[in-house]
């Protein structure tokens, strides 16, 4: 049987164990697996003549009942019976009476080693007369179970070694979504205190965050895009009991509806078209440490529902799984929705809200802290400078003073864009604007105006952008804003295409 695998070692198993019984004259040939308890075995194949029934040699090699039998084959022993039950011995216990109830008269079991343990027996019976087995009819019966034992452990051993390797693969395939995802966990934990600004309105809210930082309490942070949300949760995790273990990001509005439950909670293999391995889910790999879900808001309904659970009972089920996972996490929140608004309309669960809500944050937007753009722009320049080859010594009043006024829609990431391109303009040690920031300096205005403002803003930017929001270059890049983000305030504002009434 050398080479042979699957469902052709069982024929040739089962052909081998026929000729036995034909060539030795018997009624049964069986194939046993010796268990590692020592007390028990069960049956691997078996062949019998016409006329009797598998079944009734079966028993005596189960292990119930027989614990005898099971030892003297355990212990390497060859068990040999001319007239059963009669030949049993005074020791053998309840298996007299087991195999008075059996149609066996006859029985040899020959224990066979393989891999120097005693791992299998090949068995033969006679149903209705006695008969006695000679010593070369016992050799013959061993030489032929050591061929086919032999074949069985191979089959199995080969079996454990393709299970072995694609448990391998599996945990590589694992391992390699948790490195990926845990790439966006390792950028540095920041504290408080190394977030820029000095201004009241921002030195507030970080205090509020130190006070909750220490606690399980789940964060909701409020505000507009680009204000910091990211760097507010990174402190916290920073500054809480949870700080060794990883701080696992999510942005909900980044996900396809169809792969949110997946991400968050992680699927079995098959469970649907493309799984073709389990998948832990970023839960699952937040367990201990913290998870922050970046742009709640967009959670579809059913994440949402399932989210819920999580949170109060800290259970979840994988796509696909039966079986439930119970993880240890905390859950940091952000959006620049009005999840109020939100729920009020029907896109969001007022008690998921309630739950993300225990301790709600508002970091103020940009020109709210204008005292902070200094050290905003310091802090940028610094950041990014090295990587584009400049040296920046100085920032001219006249400059500074225009990113101060100016009413920053975008907030901190407008303005992180803005100084980029200065960088990239600046041919020496002092900061260059370019043209667009310099062109704004007609429509600075105080904050009380800052609508006004913002619309004037928004209609110079669009139509240097030929109204095109979407793309590299346009309206949404050149202001830090998501498009959809822009377009929500153009409606607010009640800006319009002239000649049309919508913008691309």
């Amino acid at each position: 049987m050398a080479g042979a695998s699957g469902d052709c070692v069982d024929v040739e198993i089962d052909r081998s164990l026929e000729s036995l019984v034909r060539f030795l004259g018997i009624d049964l040939a069986s194939l046993l697996e010796l268990h590692v308890d020592g007390a028990t075995c069960s049956l691997t194949h078996s062949w019998a003549a016409p006329g009797f029934e598998v079944a009734h040699a079966v028993e005596p090699a189960t292990g119930v009942g027989l614990p005898w039998y099971d030892g003297v084959l355990h212990d390497g022993r060859v068990v040999r019976f001319e007239r059963l039950p009669d030949d049993f011995p005074a020791d053998a216990g309840t298996a007299r009476a087991t195999v008075t109830g059996l149609r066996i008269r006859s029985h040899v079991a020959v224990p066979l080693l393989v891999d120097g343990k005693w791992l299998y027996a090949l068995t033969t019976a006679m149903a209705e007369s006695g008969r006695s087995f000679s010593d070369k009819e016992v050799e013959r019966i061993r030489i032929v179970g050591q061929i086919l034992a032999n074949a069985v452990y191979r089959r199995s051993i080969e079996r454990k070694l393709r299970d072995s390797i694609r448990e391998v693969r599996d945990l590589q395939r694992q391992l390699e979504t948790e490195n990926a995802y845990l790439r966006e966990a390792i950028a540095p934990n920041v504290g408080f205190e190394e977030i820029a600004g000095r201004s009241l309105a921002l030195r507030e809210v970080l205090a509020q965050a130190a006070q909750v930082a220490p606690m399980g309490t789940a964060v909701l942070l409020l505000g507009e895009t680009g204000t910091g949300k990211e760097l507010v949760a990174r402190a916290i995790h920073a500054h809480s009991k949870r700080a060794e273990r990883a701080l696992i990001k999510v942005n909900c509005a980044a996900l396809p509806a169809s792969l949110v439950e997946s991400e968050l909670f992680g699927h079995e293999k098959g469970a649907f078209t493309g799984a073709t391995s389990a998948k832990p889910g970023r839960f699952e790999l937040a367990d201990g440490g913290t998870l922050f879900l970046d742009e709640v808001g967009d959670l579809p309904p059913e994440a949402q529902a399932k989210l819920l659970r999580v949170l109060q009972d800290g259970e979840f089920e994988r796509v696909g799984a039966v079986r439930t996972c119970k993880v240890d996490v905390r859950v940091i929140a952000a959006t620049n929705r009005d999840l109020e608004r939100a729920i009020a309309e029907g896109s969001f669960r007022e008690d998921l809200y309630y739950r993300l809500s225990v301790f709600p944050l508002h970091l103020p937007p940009l020109r709210e802290r204008p005292e902070d753009i200094p050290l905003l722009v310091w802090e940028l320049i610094h950041e990014r400078q090295a990587e584009l080859g400049r040296h920046i010594e100085r920032v001219p009043e006249k400059a500074m003073q225009a990113l101060s006024r100016y009413l920053w829609p975008g907030n901190i990431r407008e303005l992180g864009n803005v100084i980029e391109r200065a960088l990239i303009l600046s041919q020496g040690p002092t900061l260059a604007l370019d043209t667009f920031i310099a062109s704004q300096q007609s429509i600075l205005v105080p904050s009380d105006r800052a609508d006004s403002a913002e619309r004037a803003h928004f209609l110079q930017v669009l139509e240097r952008c030929s109204w095109r929001i979407n793309g590299h270059g346009n309206a949404a890049e050149l202001l830090g804003l998501r498009p959809s983000t822009l377009r929500s305030r153009l409606k607010k504002l009640g800006v319009a295409r002239p000649f049309s009434t919508a913008v691309h």
